[in-house]
């Protein structure tokens, strides 16, 4: 296993609490952009969309979902699918 595989589970985690409504979009994104082991580990391009994604998130909590340009639904599942494909390069890698 490699050594950030624990960051992905934990993120897989509180995604899943977003998605409930057990953890709010900001605490989220505050722990997910903490996530400096698994950034260094992937390619430079998964750091970009990771942060992205992020900057998108943190802009959709702060506008009703229909005068928003950015689905929240969309975008959890855009960082859902980040988490995969992130997992697969780490796996590919050790």
């Amino acid at each position: 296993m490699h050594p950030a595989a624990p960051s992905i589970a934990s993120l897989r985690q509180a995604l899943s609490e977003v998605r409930g409504g057990a953890l709010s979009v900001s605490a989220f994104s505050s722990a997910a952009r903490s996530q400096e082991v698994l950034l260094q580990a992937l390619p430079a391009r998964y750091s970009e969309v990771w942060l992205g994604l992020l900057d998108r998130l943190e802009s959709s909590a702060l506008f009703s979902e229909e005068s928003c340009s950015f689905s929240q639904t969309e975008l959890l599942d855009s960082l859902g699918l980040w988490l995969d494909k992130a997992e697969q390069q780490l796996h590919n890698h050790v």
